[in-house]
């Protein structure tokens, strides 16, 4: 019988995400922490940072609306009216920075942003948060959705215009179906959209 070997931190975080996640909610997170780690090596950047901000991504998206208001509450997280009227959808992200950081221990600020930033994006993102919001969009268990199989492969290769098209593509479909669009992501689309 061999000796039991210590679990490294991604292993621990992928234990807890597959206890606290629903079995597709689950998968999901895989999809987007191994695709975030290979745009990691394809952009040079750390990969252990994209595997556990892409792990992490998702931590609250279990938790009941009401309860990620409360978490808000308390924390005294900033909540906009969109955020609040939909909060299963919009304050996932930000209840999860905040898991991050106070339940799993997680130090580094732009891992924290990564996850904070994964539905709106925000201006200026470093290359880890372009690197999550990304892979949410296109890991490989995401339904087909405009333009996805130019999107993923350009991914590889642009960052930003691969941002850009994702944005366009989010608020088009917003609009159509009276989805309510955060003022972030239009704000986001603003900065990355190219003339």
């Amino acid at each position: 019988m061999s000796p039991k070997r210590n679990l490294t931190e991604t292993e621990k975080l992928r234990q807890a995400m597959e206890k606290e996640l629903s079995s597709g909610r689950y998968i999901h997170t895989l999809g987007v922490a191994y695709t975030a780690s290979c745009l990691a090596m394809a952009h040079e950047e750390d990969m252990e940072n994209a595997m556990i901000a892409g792990l992490l991504h998702d931590c609250a998206k279990g938790m009941h609306g009401s309860e990620q208001v409360a978490i808000c509450e308390k924390a005294r997280i900033h909540m906009s009216a969109v955020e609040r009227s939909n909060p299963s959808a919009l304050l996932h992200a930000k209840v999860g920075a905040y898991l991050a950081e106070h339940k799993y221990g997680v130090t580094q600020p732009d891992i924290i942003n990564a996850i904070r930033y994964h539905t709106t994006g925000r201006p200026d993102m470093s290359k880890l948060e372009k690197i999550v919001y990304i892979a949410d969009y296109i890991e490989p268990g995401r339904k087909p959705l405009a333009d996805m199989d130019m999107i993923r492969r350009i991914a590889f290769q642009d960052l930003d215009w691969t941002l850009e098209k994702i944005l366009a593509n989010t608020l088009a479909y917003l609009q159509t179906t009276d989805g309510q669009i955060d003022d972030m992501t239009a704000k986001t689309y603003q900065y990355y959209k190219r003339v």
